[in-house]
């Protein structure tokens, strides 16, 4: 078979590691040690671009209380990490799975089995893209900060007038020119040179938990620190939705199930009687003029 002319990727994760020269020389124990030193390294990576984070998040929840919608883009395992990420909003919150859309190079045949070609394709990106819209946001998640897909997914996004952001293991990466705003984590080179599903797949991972959770915060997913939106869809989770009435309010387990109960089984609206000391209906309607956020239904609920 003939040789096929390719692309030279030059980017941090390309590097060969100095550290992890000897790996393959090295007790077993010592190589998961080496493996686990790099990845001790990322949280300070990741707190670096903390602050353009923030930025992100407020950008993307003004966009979806307005109706817009966020959209990621990635190949291989960023995509992957993109799907998962944009799945499990659905459970956790309650999310109608139209919001936060998860585009995948090669589709949904590529999440178990590699399609590598579709992550070259300026076009297929820019085909996934079409339905990005002026309200939305379009993420592109890339380690290297060059690749086709995700090229061609931000410029349609940003033709169409979408925010765009760029999520990368690359701080020099050549794609920052097409985002808004440029989440370049210097991870470094790999345990492994340039297989980025170790370092820079990890800190994509952290960075879209704190993004996509932060965004639910804001948009009143939360009351305190708990996930008053959860989907209960099985007996595990029904049994969860007492345990936040309970810690949420410090009443008895039987006031809380008799309160979900009279509610409906709607863990907001039980949660806002039992703080305000109000009907389900008036809960309700207070829950609705307050967008769906607990703190203030609460404030102008009235207590029967």
């Amino acid at each position: 078979m003939s040789f096929v002319p390719s692309t030279r990727v030059e980017s941090p994760t390309e590097r060969r590691n100095p550290r992890t020269l000897d790996i393959d020389q090295v007790p077993t124990a010592e190589i998961v040690r080496l493996l686990h030193q790099e990845d001790r390294l990322l949280p300070d990576a990741v707190g670096a671009v903390l602050p353009k984070l923030a930025a992100v998040v407020d950008e993307t929840a003004a966009r979806l209380e307005a109706g817009g919608r966020l959209h990621y883009f990635g190949a291989g395992t960023s995509g992957r990490i993109a799907v998962m990420d944009a799945a499990e909003l659905i459970p956790t919150f309650s999310l109608a799975p139209d919001v936060v859309v998860a585009h995948h190079a090669g589709g949904a045949a590529a999440l178990t089995e590699p399609v590598e070609g579709a992550e070259d394709s300026v076009e297929l990106g820019a085909e996934d893209a079409a339905g990005v819209g002026p309200g939305d946001v379009a993420l592109g998640l890339t380690a290297s900060g060059r690749t086709p897909y995700i090229e061609g997914a931000l410029r349609a996004a940003r033709a169409a007038g979408a925010f765009t952001v760029l999520v990368s293991a690359n701080p020099g990466a050549p794609l920052a020119e097409l985002a808004d705003i440029h989440l370049g984590v210097d991870t470094g080179p790999e345990a492994i040179a340039g297989s980025t599903r170790l370092k820079a797949a990890t800190a994509q991972k952290m960075l879209l938990n704190s993004m996509s959770t932060a965004v639910m915060v804001r948009l009143g997913h939360t009351y305190s620190n708990l996930m008053v939106d959860v989907t209960a869809a099985n007996g595990k989770l029904r049994g969860r939705l007492v345990t936040i009435l309970v810690e949420a309010t410090a009443l008895d387990e039987a006031v809380c199930r008799d309160a979900l109960a009279a509610a409906g089984g709607e863990l907001k609206t039980a949660l806002v009687c039992l703080l305000s000391g109000c009907l389900p209906p008036a809960a309700r309607t207070a829950l609705e003029a307050s967008g769906g956020r607990v703190r203030p239904a609460v404030a102008v609920a009235r207590p029967s």
